[in-house]
């Protein structure tokens, strides 16, 4: 067999493991994967038939890059693992897309877009912060929005605990100060909500309608759409 039906090792586990190759090139380096019984190194291509293993467990094979586009109900949680009496998305979704993992997440008392992924590349480029990613969102508050309150959340942002929060807010209605279009290129645990509550608000409703390229569209909630990654 040639060096043409070989693939890079790193590759190989950002695929099965939905890592990053840069997380895939650290498991490596740190002595975590072999080949057919021998450490691996940096660089290493692999063939369909060699044995892989990371910290002694074998790695199933699925060379198939799978990404979907979700609109995620109000109720259900982003986890495998259901939280108290609250469904995760895991319990709507087909068995066929149990292996891909969220791309990013939205509280249980959210809805909208969201990725999933087998794709650790794709993940990484989605969610880390020096990509620019932005997400829109449609949010209603239980309170009209005060001007200078606008105004702090838009050129000054709002301190909280883990830092200064700041997005962009546009009017859904020029009449109406509770409905508002949130643009923001950050992703920290319930931001949006955190920030409105330090002001005085109560997000009534946090729904994404676009991350990155990606749009909601006309997905129903609890449906999906099956993407090409080029």
């Amino acid at each position: 067999m040639t060096a043409d039906h070989q693939l890079r090792l790193n590759t190989y586990l950002a695929l099965h493991k939905g890592l990053s190759r840069r997380e895939a090139d650290a498991l490596i380096q740190n002595g975590e994967v072999t080949v057919n019984g021998k450490i691996a190194t940096l660089g290493a291509r692999i063939y369909p038939s060699d044995v892989i293993l990371v910290s002694s467990q074998h790695l199933k094979a699925n060379t198939k890059l799978q990404t979907i586009l979700f609109h995620k109900p109000i109720g259900y949680v982003c986890s495998r693992k259901q939280q108290g009496d609250n469904p995760t998305i895991y319990s709507i979704l087909p068995k066929q897309f149990h292996h891909l993992k969220p791309v990013g997440r939205l509280d249980k008392d959210s809805s909208g877009l969201i990725l999933l992924s087998n794709d650790g590349d794709l993940a990484y480029k989605m969610t880390h912060p020096k990509f620019h990613k932005p997400k829109t969102y449609l949010v209603t508050l239980n309170k009209d929005l005060e001007p200078f309150h606008h105004q702090a959340i838009s050129h000054y942002g709002v301190t909280l605990e883990d830092g200064v929060s700041r997005f962009d807010l546009t009017r859904i209605k020029e009449s109406d100060s509770k409905d508002w279009q949130v643009t923001m290129f950050e992703g920290r645990n319930r931001q949006i909500r955190r920030t409105f509550k330090s002001l005085g608000y109560e997000v009534l409703k946090l729904h994404r309608t676009t991350f990155g390229n990606y749009s909601l569209g006309d997905i129903m909630p609890g449906e999906w759409s099956e993407v090409n990654i080029s």
